[in-house]
């Protein structure tokens, strides 16, 4: 049953709530001391609230960070070192304790825990929670992926681009009622430019993020959001990330804006922001302590079998890519498409040994970016320069490999675009009568571009009738929720009615069915 969260949670109801479910048995301390590096105790450490992540069959990773004062550049933590003791249970009271330990937060990871458990039941329910002193964080929920040779049915949601500024995050406190197996964040966790850039409905401290410093600080404000931190409590994330991590449309070691003369950033300082950014994104997610950065270097694409009915196969379109071609434009179409590379060798070598190797029912992609072809330009060609349109030999070589070793129940999951899409995938996109091989689910943005509105009937015959592969578009906030089968996959598309103010009711916009070897999507 749904993980359950107050309508409108606060920190006092998240703590409530901890020392009910631990069956009264850890209560936080009302009064402790300074938590400045002077004083010997911490009060209230948990602000940042729970998570866990990367769920395998027997194994689970616990995430939180101690910060007393989360937008201090230090979270308000000591310099010392910190034991923090942390318990996983099978029911919610923690009346049977599956495994506890203690492990230390240390200061120099911003005093971030990563808690890789082990010796866990495959798709099995866990609530876990942590504690310094006296003080106990809120409850988690967790869920471990079921074992190899299960074919039994799984839950998922897909989010992106949560931009605090433009608005609130009411996707999320929807999701987090929501009874999923594991969450798909397909990047945009967290915007970097500077306080007031992108909107005005709430705002951020601090300039457009360089440092160290300001990446933890900024991640901070993000996770003092109580319902991104109910999302997080509920289920376990897989995350990756897109740009705004690090630096808008950024590829490999080239920012954004890279011409020094005229005062942007050179290869060499982007390189030093890059590795700031990768340290704090990993401190501040679910991921193994073996996935933190070395230099500029985080190996993020990964997979993760649930069993034998899906294999999913987490994408980095970021780290190794080549430069947009025709300076990232999108109204242009032309040969340097074909000599750019989206994934580097390492990268799709592994991709294509891991979608041949597969016994899965499904193979499904969770990745980054628009991936059918997308024509900004309705006088003439365009392209999305940005997506996989602008690396279209990249694409070309796993649409081939799908089609020469026929890749059953091939399924891309996507985000960056800030609408919903479902989009059959085809070995051509500029002939109808091309081979369909398999389908894209695109999830909207949480917050970014702010309440949208639906498309009229003018607009909606305009874009199918140029891309005929896309069956559905809406520019609305929300989420995706799929659930999988060994028959059939079916992707809900949830949208929001505003983001500019709380409390939004949430509507499942449309819905599509795939059903298992018949290629393409069907309304329902």
């Amino acid at each position: 049953m749904p993980f359950a969260v107050p309508s409108h949670p606060t920190r006092r109801h998240l703590l409530q709530g901890s020392a009910i479910v631990g069956g009264g048995l850890l209560v936080p301390s009302a009064a402790l001391a300074d938590p400045s590096p002077r004083g010997g105790r911490i009060v209230d450490p948990f602000t940042l609230g729970v998570a866990s992540g990367d769920p395998l069959p027997d194994s689970v990773v616990l995430w939180t960070r101690l910060a007393p004062s989360p937008l201090e550049y230090n979270g308000g933590m000591p310099t010392r070192n910190v034991p923090v003791r942390w318990e996983l249970a099978t029911d919610a009271g923690f009346r049977t304790i599956a495994q506890r330990g203690t492990e230390t937060a240390l200061a120099d990871e911003a005093h971030t825990l990563h808690v890789e458990v082990k010796g866990l039941e495959p798709h099995r329910e866990y609530w876990y929670r942590f504690r310094v002193g006296k003080e106990i964080s809120p409850v988690g929920r967790t869920r471990t992926a079921p074992a190899a040779g299960s074919l039994s049915p799984i839950s998922f949601g897909i989010t992106s681009c949560a931009s605090f500024e433009v608005g609130y995050f009411t996707a999320y406190e929807h999701m987090a009622k929501e009874d999923l197996d594991v969450v798909f964040c397909l990047g945009d966790y967290l915007y970097e430019y500077a306080a007031g850039a992108m909107g005005e409905v709430r705002s951020h401290e601090g300039n457009e993020m360089n440092t160290l410093d300001e990446y933890r600080q900024r991640h901070a404000h993000q996770k003092t959001d109580v319902d991104l931190q109910a999302a997080h409590a509920a289920a376990p994330w897989i995350v990756t990330w897109d740009d705004h991590e690090v630096d808008n449309n950024y590829a490999d070691l080239s920012p954004e804006n890279s011409d020094p003369a005229q005062g942007n950033q050179s290869t060499e300082s982007f390189a030093e922001r890059r590795t700031a950014a990768y340290r704090a994104y990993w401190e501040h997610m679910p991921l193994r302590r073996f996935r933190k950065p070395v230099d500029t270097n985080l190996p993020l694409y990964r997979s993760f079998d649930y069993g034998d009915l899906a294999r999913f196969s987490v994408l980095d379109s970021r780290q190794y890519r080549d430069d947009q071609p025709y300076g990232d434009r999108s109204d242009i179409n032309g040969p340097d498409q074909w000599e750019t590379d989206m994934l580097g060798e390492e990268q799709h070598a592994w991709f294509e040994k891991n979608l041949l190797e597969s016994r899965a029912a499904w193979n499904i992609v969770p990745q980054q970016i628009f991936f059918a072809n997308m024509d900004y330009n309705p006088n003439g060609p365009g392209s999305y320069n940005d997506g996989w349109d602008g690396y279209q030999a990249s694409r070309d070589r796993i649409l081939g490999l799908v089609a020469e070793r026929q890749i059953e129940n091939f399924v891309v999951l996507t985000g960056d675009v800030h609408n919903h899409y479902m989009n059959d995938l085809r070995r051509d996109f500029e002939d109808d009568a091309s081979l369909i091989l398999g389908s894209e689910v695109v999830a909207t943005s949480v917050t970014s571009n702010g309440d949208g509105a639906s498309y009229s009937d003018e607009q909606v015959a305009a874009w199918q009738s140029d891309m005929p592969y896309m069956h559905y578009r809406q520019n609305r906030r929300g989420y995706v929720t799929c659930e999988v089968t060994p028959e059939e996959y079916r992707a809900d598309f949830h949208t929001l009615d505003y983001v500019t103010q709380k409390g939004s009711p949430l509507t499942t916009d449309a819905s599509f069915v795939i059903e298992s070897g018949v290629p393409g999507a069907n309304a329902v």
